[in-house]
């Protein structure tokens, strides 16, 4: 919008306020209430020119058709104000947002709530902006909304830091699954299978010397106790079982030693019959793994459960117990919360945290097929 358009818009402004100072005077006689009257116009004034200044404003009626913006609006949207005034939002629709999103918005300010979130937008020539919106019902005597107030601020540049934030992190994940891939190989084909050959010479000089040779039989134990390590290690950093044969015999093996090791007992249904994707076994297997030694860690308790289910839709994954629980609103989010939410956003699934103090935890993860 030009500099013409906005120093017109102010001085139109200041015209009105200057005609309702007038009608005051007419209409209102008590010196002290005009004095009020006058301040609080003032007021409202002085706020809707910081807001002007600020923020990017809209006011809409009840069906959401534009009856006002500000020049930030007219100059973000790339749109004038003449084509913006009796339409409705959808003139800025990115399509961005599913129907739900958008369900849920004019639910909540249709209801007389205020809503607060983000929203991707469309200028007229294409481009996408961002902006973090709060939009106000005004609301009648039976509470019903008459109109619409929208403040929103552009974080555009934020939300792309964002992403480049979250691109580096799921890098990063990438990386380290794909290091850890070639360090357990490693471990198991090479110092592994080396180990396992000098156990054999072991075995091949003790049966020539006899067994009661104790030096060669220490000897062998030590071998035989490194390569359990060694094995133990390779399996911590990547089980070969979830890239040769899958998700599930990989988490019933896990199952197995977690039980062995941590005395807690765990269920595990399931009912999924095919291989996934190795971002989605990968981020299933390790959100198992990170939920389950977090039981064992702070639940205090001998059972768990674990359900993987497959539809048409989706594969649903649930991990819980009915330990002490937690304040979810209290409680800051750790590292291992932080790594399964992102491994569930790098696989493409959604990832819920429900928790109640001496009730339990469940943890959901949902990715869409």
């Amino acid at each position: 919008m030009s500099n013409a358009s906005k120093k017109q818009d102010t001085e139109e402004i200041g015209q009105h306020v200057k005609m309702l100072l007038s009608s005051v005077d007419e209409v209102v006689q008590d010196e002290q209430s005009r004095r009020a009257i006058k301040q609080s116009l003032k007021q409202l004034a002085d706020v809707k020119f910081a807001l002007d200044e600020s923020s990017i404003v809209a006011l809409t009626d009840h069906k959401g058709r534009i009856q006002y913006v500000n020049d930030k609006f007219c100059e973000i949207s790339q749109y004038d104000r003449e084509e913006l005034i009796g339409r409705d939002h959808r003139v800025i629709n990115s399509d961005f947002h599913d129907k739900s999103f958008m369900r849920e918005l004019w639910e909540t300010i249709s209801s007389g709530s205020v809503w607060f979130g983000e929203i991707r937008n469309r200028a007229k020539d294409g481009s996408h902006y961002w902006v973090s919106t709060t939009i106000v019902p005004f609301v009648d005597e039976d509470g019903k909304p008459y109109q619409f107030l929208a403040i929103r601020n552009e974080v555009t540049r934020l939300k792309q830091v964002e992403q480049e934030l979250q691109t580096m992190i799921s890098n990063v994940i990438r990386i380290q699954e794909d290091e850890r891939r070639r360090f357990s190989r490693e471990l198991h084909d090479g110092i592994g299978q080396s180990l396992f050959s000098l156990q054999i010479q072991l075995d091949r000089f003790i049966s020539d010397q006899g067994k009661n040779n104790n030096e060669l039989q220490l000897i062998r134990e030590s071998v035989s106790s490194l390569m359990a390590d060694v094995r133990g290690l390779a399996w911590e950093l990547r089980p070969s079982v979830l890239d040769d044969l899958g998700v599930v015999p990989a988490i019933r093996t896990y199952i197995e030693n977690y039980s062995d090791h941590y005395g807690i007992e765990v269920t595990f249904d399931c009912n999924l019959r095919r291989r996934l994707d190795v971002q989605a076994e990968t981020a299933i297997y390790r959100i198992i793994q990170e939920a389950l030694t977090n039981i064992a860690k702070h639940a205090d308790v001998s059972e768990a459960k674990v359900h993987l289910s497959e539809t048409d839709s989706e594969i649903k994954v649930q991990i819980s117990d009915s330990g002490q629980g937690f304040d979810t609103q209290t409680r800051s989010q750790g590292v291992g919360l932080f790594s399964m939410e992102e491994r569930a956003r790098i696989a493409g699934g959604q990832f819920q945290l429900e928790s109640t103090k001496e009730e339990g935890t469940t943890l959901t993860l949902i990715i869409p097929l």
